[in-house]
């Protein structure tokens, strides 16, 4: 039996533990309020808040109810739009609806319950934020502009709440943003037997981590599979720094590795490479390793890490091994990793001095889509010279790619114009780009020139390289 908390209702449920929360809401529990759209995690229509136990109370995150099977649900909290409506509208709903923000009201409840998450889990309560948090909600019909001011009206009139958003919850019920009944689910929720139901999977059980792609290609074949959660693996979660390097569990989220201030503090570029990577609703739910093994070309996660020097931290049958990224990748979607192992951590070292960091990106759209070429950069400068360099670029080469030959070429070279130019055409020979419905090789090959030029304009504003991006 899988066992969580819906609204107000404990549940317990048969449901194959990969049946997809958006079906199990709208078939089995007739809440239609959370819609279905795309089945991609790309419009948020079925946009819903997961609560997990934490030390301090339940920490809430949007998710997309379509890409979220039901078997990691197993101790949580899912509140849809049913469980936020009471006898008036929340403040959320009367900012939309005094903004004029809905007309026919299909993308509304997605809309409330990620700005509700945003209320409860967002480190800044600034617009700037509250409109990052429906940054995975598309709107069909009414227009951004009322849903802008409706943002405009919630944030306005906030007030002072918590810095933490774990001591978020109870302000928010007493100023009556919340219904009551949420002071009671840490309670409820500890009252679960804790024992998730699936400690002795078959062997042939497909791990699953984040999802959020792995539901998108194969949801189907996955309802009737066995499954093993990887979630709750302790081993699996957090980052930590031994010896100098960072140490990321493989099996943590992506919006946690986009928050920890040691990576913020040691990499001053680290939120500009979240910024455009995905949407907050998949953030929440992705994992690193999983953007490493799906082995997209153009993965931005992995692109930024292959720039980093990472390493894997690969566990099997027998015992551990340590392999880099760079090896990882063999061939188009082919990866050195075998059925019976699986990531455990990402490793890379804490920058040197003088360094820097940075990560570019084009795409036909900013959010939610995968880049027609994305690039990263971290090199080292000891008195006008480049001491150590690793550039890396996805969307021109059939893996992900480390342009080894470009980031040798560098060490030792001053750092100037002359040198940023060099490097261009150095790639250049490097990369081999196709046609596709991203672009022309011919266009991949001039944007990635301009996105190296890019980091180096990022990195050291004080170069003069005007020349260069004409």
């Amino acid at each position: 039996m899988i066992r969580f908390l819906l609204n107000r209702d404990r549940i317990a449920t048969h449901a194959r533990p990969g049946t997809v929360l958006l079906d199990l809401l709208r078939r089995d529990h007739h809440l239609t309020g959370t819609k279905q759209g795309c089945r991609e995690g790309d419009c948020g229509a079925c946009s819903v808040l997961v609560g997990r136990r934490t030390p301090d109370g339940v920490r809430y995150r949007c998710m997309a109810a379509c890409l979220l099977p039901v078997g990691d649900l197993h101790g949580r909290h899912v509140l849809t739009i049913e469980g936020l409506n009471g006898e008036g509208l929340l403040p959320v709903q009367q900012a939309i609806v005094d903004a004029g923000a809905t007309q026919c009201g299909f993308c509304t409840p997605g809309m409330v319950v990620a700005l509700t998450g945003f209320l409860l889990d967002s480190p800044s309560l600034a617009l700037d934020a509250a409109l990052a948090a429906v940054d995975g909600n598309l709107c069909r019909c009414t227009g951004y502009a009322a849903i802008r001011r409706a943002i405009q009206r919630l944030v306005d009139g906030l007030g002072r709440l918590p810095t933490a958003p774990g001591r978020r919850l109870e302000t928010l019920v007493k100023a009556a943003y919340l219904p009551d009944y949420l002071l009671g689910v840490a309670a409820r929720l500890d009252a679960i037997d804790p024992q998730a139901p699936f400690l002795s999977p078959p062997g042939d059980a497909i791990r699953v981590a984040g999802g959020t792609d792995l539901f998108v290609r194969q949801a189907n074949r996955l309802q009737n599979r066995p499954l093993v959660f990887l979630g709750d693996d302790p081993e699996l979660q957090g980052m930590r720094i031994e010896q100098g390097r960072f140490i990321v569990g493989a099996a943590m989220t992506v919006t946690d590795l986009r928050r920890d201030d040691r990576l913020r503090h040691a990499f001053p570029a680290w939120e500009r490479l979240f910024r455009y990577m995905a949407s907050t609703p998949i953030r929440n739910r992705a994992t690193p390793a999983g953007n490493l093994v799906n082995a997209s070309p153009i993965g931005d996660l992995t692109i930024a890490l292959l720039a980093l020097g990472a390493h894997l931290t690969i566990r099997g049958p027998g015992g551990r091994r340590d392999l880099s990224l760079a090896a990882f990748y063999r061939g188009y979607k082919q990866i050195d990793l075998n059925a019976d192992e699986r990531i455990e951590a990402i490793t890379f070292a804490c920058p040197p001095p003088g360094s820097r960091f940075n990560f570019e990106k084009v795409s036909r759209r900013q959010r939610l889509d995968i880049a027609s070429v994305n690039t990263a950069m971290q090199v080292a400068v000891a008195a006008g010279r480049i001491t150590s360099a690793r550039l890396s670029a996805g969307g021109v080469a059939p893996i992900p790619l480390l342009l080894a030959g470009s980031s040798a070429w560098l060490v030792g070279k001053p750092l100037s114009a002359g040198t940023v130019a060099a490097l261009t055409e150095k790639i250049d020979a490097e990369i081999a780009p196709i046609d596709d419905v991203r672009g022309s090789a011919d266009y991949k090959r001039r944007l990635l020139r301009r996105l190296v030029v890019a980091h180096f304009v990022t990195g050291f504003p004080d170069l003069r390289l005007e020349g260069l991006l004409r």
